[in-house]
Formats: C-alpha cells, sequence, structure tokens
C-alpha cells in the first residue's frame, strides 16, 4: 500500500473511531467532534474546550446544516488544516 493509501486509510479510520459513539456511525456529533479535536489535533486549532469557538468550527463544517459532521465535511476540515501546515512549513 502507498503512503497516500495509508493516509487515506487513517483518514478513514480516525472518522470511524470518533462517529456513531452518541448516534449515526456515519457522522460526528459535536461532542464527538470536539473529543476528535483534542485527541488527534492537541492544541493545534486552539483549546477544544473553548464552547464559542467549538460551536462556531461546528456550524462552519456543517455545510448541509443537518447538526452533525459527515465524512466529507470533516475531510474539509482536514484538507484545511494539512494546506495551512504546508503553507506554514514551506515558505521560502
Amino acid at each position: 500500500m502507498s503512503d497516500t493509501q495509508k493516509a487515506m486509510a487513517l483518514l478513514i479510520a480516525t472518522f470511524d473511531r470518533y462517529a456513531g459513539k452518541e448516534g449515526d456511525k456515519n457522522t460526528l456529533t459535536k461532542g464527538e467532534l470536539k473529543e476528535l479535536l483534542q485527541s488527534e489535533f492537541g492544541d493545534m486549532l486552539g483549546k477544544a474546550s473553548d464552547k464559542k469557538a467549538l460551536d462556531s468550527l461546528f456550524k462552519g463544517l456543517d455545510a448541509n446544516q443537518d447538526n452533525s459532521v459527515d465524512f466529507n465535511e470533516f475531510t474539509n476540515l482536514v484538507s484545511c488544516i494539512t494546506v495551512m501546515c504546508h503553507d506554514h512549513f514551506c515558505k521560502k
């Protein structure tokens, strides 16, 4: 398996580890997203315990406004963070 395929499998496994603990196994609730952010990103995104910031992030991710974050919406977050890290670490 290539590194890219491994990264894809890891993204899927990470999403699946948190999704469904409080409901639908195909989506993240706000609580599940908070746990994922705290465990997987640490302080990289600021404090996941900041309710106002978490509410704002959740609202921004929930593109279809169904009060949950699906895999597509989750990958948008990961993609944006990855681009920001690339820009930060690759500045010349």
